[in-house]
């Protein structure tokens, strides 16, 4: 089990997993060691395959690229599952699929391309060769059938067909290759290129003549005909590729092509499994986008706290100084009052008797306003020492 999950590129659980899953007898501990050392031993036959169970056993392909071990475990959980896959089976025509392929059947190639198309909201992002269609049909279907086996479905979406897996919904597209050749003009395009260069030799002749300068036809001139300088050919190579997504701290594969040993018919368990890793790395990378901006708010709040504390206490103290600094003054005004009063004795006539009564009634206003009630009144009406202490506070939305 430990060197055959080497190979498959499995941990040796997820061997055994996979073995128990599909009722695959495994030797006992010691069995091998028994077998080497020339004992008897005793080996268990594969048992009937139970009634609707597939009689091939896959295991998905591994992935060589170093991943996290969230990644690992999610891959190795999605090969689990889609061992019993079996990619050549007959299965149902999904309506997403069959909507796309009627559509390209419909379709024409455009002014610069060999190749159909097909978009919309519930098609499959396609562009491809109208001899590829069928190939089209039978690929997608296989990898929905797939899909759905890992719990995964293809759902239609806004601007085409997505994957919905674990909550993420995954893009996707189908497009052929071309093949690149250099264009070699044809019969026609030839004798119109010989019947330009005629042309051009008869305008020049003429005007090499002793009179050819002077006269006034000058639209014998012409460019040369423009032809194109590549040919291209559909190759019959069909790539599936997942939507572009960046990720933080992840490279899971988001591409499948056809290859002389590989054909993606063959493969929709693998490109099953794909689904299910890009899926897990897209959730995984949205949570941390999420938790990237939870903890950017919390330190914004925190900012705004605490500048809300200093415009707090820069009200408080400000308030204090007013209220020492008046308290300064009434005591010089008190000081003042009683030493007039004492010196003019009991009577209050001429202009220092009207100051005095000025004065004295300033004292008592000022004795009213530092009172406790008057201070009651005057810290109501400011908006301070109290709940309302963050009057007047506009947040900045940046802070240093």
């Amino acid at each position: 089990m430990t060197q055959l999950a080497k190979q498959f590129f499995l941990s040796d659980v997820a061997l055994h997993k996979i073995c128990k899953k599909h009722d695959i007898p495994k030797p006992p501990l010691g069995w091998w060691a028994k077998k080497h050392a020339g004992k008897p031993v005793e080996q268990t036959p594969l048992p009937p395959a139970k009634e609707g169970a597939a009689a091939k056993i896959s295991i998905m392909s591994g992935e060589l690229r170093k991943e996290s071990e969230a990644m690992s475990a999610v891959r190795e959980q999605a090969r689990i599952a889609a061992s019993g896959i079996d990619s050549e089976a007959v299965v149902p025509a999904h309506r997403i699929v069959t909507a796309t392929a009627a559509k390209l059947r419909k379709a024409k190639p455009g002014a610069d391309s060999i190749l159909v198309a097909a978009r919309g909201s519930g098609i499959i992002h396609t562009l491809i060769d109208t001899g590829s269609i069928d190939r089209f049909e039978l690929i997608l279907n296989r990898i929905v059938a797939a899909a759905a086996a890992l719990g995964i479905t293809l759902k239609a979406a806004e601007k085409g067909a997505a994957f919905l897996c674990d909550g993420e919904a995954i893009g996707f597209a189908v497009t052929e290759l071309t093949r690149r050749e250099k264009h070699v003009l044809t019969e026609k395009e030839q004798k119109e290129h010989d019947a330009w260069q005629k042309k051009q030799e008869r305008y020049w002749a003429k005007r090499r003549t002793p009179r050819g300068w002077d006269d006034d036809d000058d639209y014998g001139f012409e460019f040369a005909p423009r032809f194109p300088e590549w040919d291209y050919h559909p190759t019959g190579q069909l790539s599936f590729e997942l939507d572009q997504h960046y990720f933080w701290d992840a490279s899971p594969r988001r591409s499948f092509r056809d290859a002389k040993v590989q054909r993606l018919e063959l493969i929709a368990g693998d490109i099953a499994v794909g689904v299910a890793v890009y899926a897990a790395a897209m959730k995984a990378d949205r949570l941390r986008r999420d938790e990237e901006a939870r903890r950017r708010d919390e330190e914004q709040r925190n900012r705004e706290r605490a500048a809300r504390a200093e415009h707090i206490q820069k009200r408080r103290v400000s308030e204090l100084g007013k209220v020492l600094e008046e308290l300064a003054a009434l005591e010089r005004l008190r000081g003042l009052v009683s030493t007039l009063r004492s010196q003019l004795g009991g009577e209050s006539e001429g202009r220092v008797g009207a100051f005095v009564e000025f004065a004295d009634a300033r004292l008592a206003a000022r004795e009213e306003a530092l009172s406790a009630d008057g201070l009651a009144r005057r810290f109501e009406s400011d908006r301070i020492f109290g709940d309302d202490d963050d009057h007047d506070f506009h947040p900045s939305r940046y802070y240093l």
